[in-house]
């Protein structure tokens, strides 16, 4: 008899070492990330279990974590949706992220390894060749974000990696938002000179450079945002959108 048989919907959502509730959040953080779910589109916990094989629980768990997390926006008698991600989240998103990221940027350049460096020059690399075709602009966003995310691991400072994480998916969640084509030779030149002050140890150049970068791109996402060109969220009581096809396994 084929194993297949046996493999619920379930099977389809995430890792096998995962938790099902894990899986479920992951999913679902993933589709709000990558623009899936936009801003007010609104979560039906029944729908979406239906969706995924599962039962509600591990959904409505996913969604309560999401909400800590700054992705869900709950509303007496209506639900959950999907937060708004407009101009004025973001304006704190960046006033926090400019003096964590050139912090995390200045303890790299002093204790930067062998094994840091060469995961920030794969980064690199895979930054260049996304940049290379405007059909990877999302691709492009998310090795941007695991770029900062490296910096912040090569700090060596738990406590600063700590305060990061929680703003790891929304850093995420805009640069796939307010990534185009033409960004990327602009993101790759910035992220090169941030990756020499690194390797060459010097914490001051590499903090300057870390804070007008940070400074650029919120220059650039603040105006796409408020000239409505992303998911700025005005129309919270939007109707569900239809969801993109389920994940391979």
């Amino acid at each position: 008899m084929s194993s297949s048989r046996t493999a619920g919907p379930a099977a389809t959502i995430g890792a096998a070492h995962q938790s099902l509730r894990d899986r479920v959040y992951v999913e679902l953080r993933e589709r709000i990330i990558d623009g899936r779910y936009p801003s007010g589109h609104r979560i039906v916990e029944r729908e979406l279990a239906d969706e995924l094989g599962v039962s509600r629980i591990p959904v409505r768990e996913a969604i309560q974590r999401l909400e800590t997390e700054g992705f869900v926006a709950a509303q007496a008698r209506r639900g959950a949706f999907v937060a708004p991600l407009g101009p004025a989240e973001a304006a704190d998103f960046f006033d926090i992220r400019e003096h964590l990221e050139a912090l995390a940027a200045s303890l790299a350049a002093r204790r930067a390894d062998r094994a840091g460096l060469r995961t920030l020059e794969k980064l690199l690399d895979r930054a260049r060749r996304a940049a290379e075709s405007s059909r990877r602009t999302r691709e492009l966003g998310s090795v941007h974000a695991d770029f900062h995310q490296q910096i912040v691991v090569m700090s060596g400072n738990p406590l600063l990696q700590g305060l990061m994480a929680p703003l790891d998916g929304r850093l995420r969640r805009l640069f796939s938002l307010t990534s185009e084509p033409g960004d990327g030779p602009v993101m790759c030149g910035e992220h090169e000179l941030l990756y020499e002050a690194i390797r060459s140890g010097d914490a001051d150049a590499a903090e300057r450079i870390a804070r007008r970068h940070v400074a650029g791109t919120r220059a650039t996402a603040m105006q796409l945002l408020a000239a409505g060109g992303a998911d700025t969220g005005t129309d919270t009581a939007a109707e569900p959108t239809r969801p993109g096809p389920r994940p391979r396994p």
